[in-house]
């Protein structure tokens, strides 16, 4: 775990560039993982490690929400690269996203699960849940349901947020940090387009939410 010096500065480091978003969501995917995600709203301050993702392609990709075409629910996946697109799934929580491409071409990054850095009974208590053993603390925020809620994350608040924003209190850092290694498999939780290999995840990582299915 971090110390109080290393938090201090994770939270002094500027956001990731609008160039970095500005790219193939398969090219994002992995990018991603293990850079860390920071809530930071002055009196409470949340990070993570991200360790799973899943790339969304756009109007051609059946299982992203713009296959539909540009709506008022998705217009944030059709850019400018960089923002924050929320959903609600299930009638039960929400789903954290980063909008890819350039302006006007859809594409966007799922948030699956991240691996607590700070603030970890903050997001125990927004939660609900008590921390007890390895297991609980291995499931605070691995699921995007789960990780959405540990973070406070909701449509109302977070959708259209600029994460490249100095002012915003919502954003991804670079502390330097090198995955181990990389594993790529199917989507998992969708039928359609099931089958493309657009899961990205930290090799070995406990957080990570549901089974590696390695392929290829």
């Amino acid at each position: 775990m971090p110390t109080k010096s290393s938090e201090s500065k994770l939270y002094l480091k500027p956001p990731l560039p609008r160039g970095f978003y500005n790219r193939d969501p398969r090219d994002v995917g992995p990018d991603l993982l293990g850079k860390v995600l920071v809530r930071n709203a002055g009196h409470q301050a949340l990070a993570a490690r991200i360790v799973e993702v899943e790339a969304y392609l756009g109007e051609n990709d059946p299982a992203a929400h713009s296959a539909v075409g540009r709506t008022a629910r998705n217009a944030v996946m059709f850019g400018p690269p960089g923002y924050v697109y929320v959903y609600f799934i299930y009638g039960n929580h929400y789903c954290l996203n980063v909008s890819c491409l350039p302006e006007g071409t859809a594409g966007a990054v799922l948030f699956r699960a991240v691996e607590p850095l700070a603030g970890i009974e903050a997001m125990a208590h927004a939660r609900g849940v008590t921390l007890g053993g390895p297991r609980s603390l291995q499931n605070l925020t691995s699921g995007p349901g789960r990780l959405a809620e540990a973070f406070g994350i909701t449509r109302l608040r977070d959708n259209g947020k600029d994460l490249t924003s100095r002012k915003s209190d919502l954003y991804i850092v670079d502390d330097g940090h090198r995955s181990p290694g990389i594993v790529i498999t199917t989507r998992i939780g969708i039928t359609k387009a099931a089958e493309l290999p657009l899961r990205y995840v930290i090799a070995g990582n406990p957080f990570v939410s549901g089974p590696a299915r390695l392929r290829g």
